[in-house]
């Protein structure tokens, strides 16, 4: 493939991404488009410049071979090191072990390369680890993407001035707010603050039914919580019926819809929800955009992580026929391995 081909196909991609970013930057895509636009500027470059190196193609080439080697066993390490952490500070359960599982399997693909080049194995065994880093693979490019996606909505012009300003809940402890959900009443209420001293006082939606451990609803318990922060009472709107993310939108937009019709929604939770939770309000026609508040250091690996593998179960379906691909392709490639060896005619006999 010449430079040019692949020169132009990642200024496309570039292009695309511009165009799909400022027609709506919750779409999945812009991470797609940055990834390959990206990806393909590098190739056109090394492809470009082969025989001759300049100091462009040299930098990619360091970057290719030593950076991202070393990054890959750096993040591996970190990712099992903050594992242990949450599993020290949270207790086990799936979502907390998530750190810990990526980081071990990101530690054990390098180990089942060297492996299987090391000396001549059953072709069974390098069939199977060559199916494993092929889908590990795809899965790193899945995820190159969906960071991408959140790297570029991180720029994504937000609504200076809401009419509304929707807090998703969480898990409240003895009817009282824990420190994850205050992170984000805090953030809205700095919001609500600043616009208020503009004269322009929004909505404060606390979203959040009752669950069968907690109390009191969610929803109650966040109000108060805003109302002891400063936030006039005329400008709380509990919704107090959500049991889930799609729940909390459509049921507070319901409500803002009533007190204040065709007004504008921000979404506040907490920093690693932000981007799954704009592509959910956009897929339901929102229109709202999203903002975070921080969240503890260490949890954060293991939530983008839980946030990733949600993202990759809405859309399994698509993910299901290239595993599906990738499997069948490892599979004909041990067939006719296995046919050139003699071992099929064996077996047949």
């Amino acid at each position: 493939m010449t430079p040019y081909v692949t020169g132009g196909a990642a200024i496309a991609c570039a292009v695309a991404l511009v165009v799909s970013w400022r027609q709506d930057p919750r779409r999945l895509r812009n991470g797609v488009f940055a990834v390959l636009a990206l990806a393909l500027g590098a190739i056109a470059v090394l492809t470009a410049q082969q025989d001759d190196p300049g100091p462009l193609a040299q930098l990619i080439a360091v970057v290719a071979l030593g950076v991202l080697p070393l990054g890959y066993l750096v993040l591996s390490v970190f990712l099992i090191a903050n594992g242990l952490v949450m599993l020290r500070r949270e207790g086990r359960s799936l979502g907390n072990l998530m750190s810990l599982l990526t980081g071990l399997a990101m530690a054990a693909l390098p180990v089942l390369l060297v492996v299987v080049t090391q000396r001549e194995r059953p072709t069974w065994f390098v069939s199977f680890v060559l199916a494993l880093l092929l889908l590990g693979g795809y899965v790193g490019w899945v995820f190159a993407c969906f960071a991408a996606y959140c790297l570029t909505y991180r720029f994504a012009p937000r609504t200076r001035r809401a009419d509304a300003l929707v807090v998703l809940g969480s898990r409240v402890i003895d009817g009282r707010v824990p420190p994850l959900l205050a992170a984000r009443l805090d953030r809205a209420v700095g919001i609500y603050q600043r616009q208020r001293g503009e004269g322009h006082a929004p909505l404060v939606v606390p979203s959040g039914g009752q669950g069968p451990d907690e109390s009191v609803p969610e929803g109650v318990a966040m109000a108060e919580y805003a109302r002891g922060k400063g936030v006039d009472p005329a400008h709380l709107v509990v919704e107090d019926r959500a049991r889930t993310t799609e729940e909390n939108l459509l049921l507070s937009r319901a409500l803002v819809q009533e007190r204040r019709p065709g007004g504008r929604m921000l979404v506040v939770t907490n920093d690693y929800h932000v981007f799954r939770t704009a592509l959910l309000a956009r897929r339901l026609g929102t229109g709202a955009h999203v903002v975070g508040a921080p969240t503890a250091r260490y949890y954060v690996p293991s939530a983008y992580l839980r946030e990733f593998v949600a993202v990759v179960r809405e859309h399994w379906r698509l993910h299901a026929v290239v595993a599906a691909i990738i499997l069948a392709i490892v599979a004909a490639g041990m067939w006719v391995s296995l046919q050139d060896t003699g071992l099929v005619d064996a077996l047949a006999v």
